[in-house]
């Protein structure tokens, strides 16, 4: 039997597959018949690049995808194309009709993956903002706490400065009184 599953690849942690058509009977990450596109689940949302005539080509002729594959498959709308193909097939609608709903859910789902990353990219802009308003806070804080403690230590040194000379000049005096 033949299968299209994903054949890993990529270090430890780093993980990116290849999606590969392959027997049934071969290793993971052994010997395949076509590798037809690659897998990155690390990105957010995942990057799926498919070469979609050579994934129809292999299921219409039987290959069996794994479960993994088989939820990709549907997220890119092989499968949807397959549904269709064989409605076609059937006579229950032309290929006029079939290309048409299959460019409608194309363009449904195209949309909707936009507005996702979209919205992640506006997310992420909205916290790398929050991250610096905080940090001007805290370095507002520290550069006040700062200019605080450098005047405190300007008036003590200006108060420390200013009764020195009273004292020095009030002791003379004290002494002058005893010798007379």
């Amino acid at each position: 039997m033949v299968k299209i599953r994903l054949a890993r690849r990529g270090r430890k942690k780093l993980a990116m597959y290849d999606v590969v058509v392959a027997d049934a009977r071969a290793p993971r990450d052994g010997r395949f018949i076509e590798k037809i596109g690659t897998y990155n689940p690390l990105t957010n949302p995942a990057t799926i690049d498919i070469k979609d005539d050579r994934a129809f080509h292999w299921v219409m002729n039987g290959a069996q995808p794994s479960d993994t594959v088989k939820a990709m498959l549907s997220y890119r709308g092989i499968l949807m194309k397959k549904h269709l193909q064989i409605g076609v097939i059937k006579g229950a609608l032309t290929q006029e009709q079939a290309d048409a709903k299959l460019a409608a859910w194309v363009d449904g789902k195209d949309a909707k993956i936009l507005a996702k990353r979209e919205t992640l990219a506006e997310t992420k802009q909205a916290a790398a903002k929050a991250r610096r308003e905080a940090e001007t806070k805290v370095k507002e804080a520290r550069a006040e706490a700062i200019r605080q403690k450098a005047k405190v230590a300007e008036e003590a040194a200006v108060a420390a400065a200013a009764p020195a000379p009273a004292e020095s000049e009030a002791a003379p005096a004290e002494s002058a009184e005893p010798q007379a």
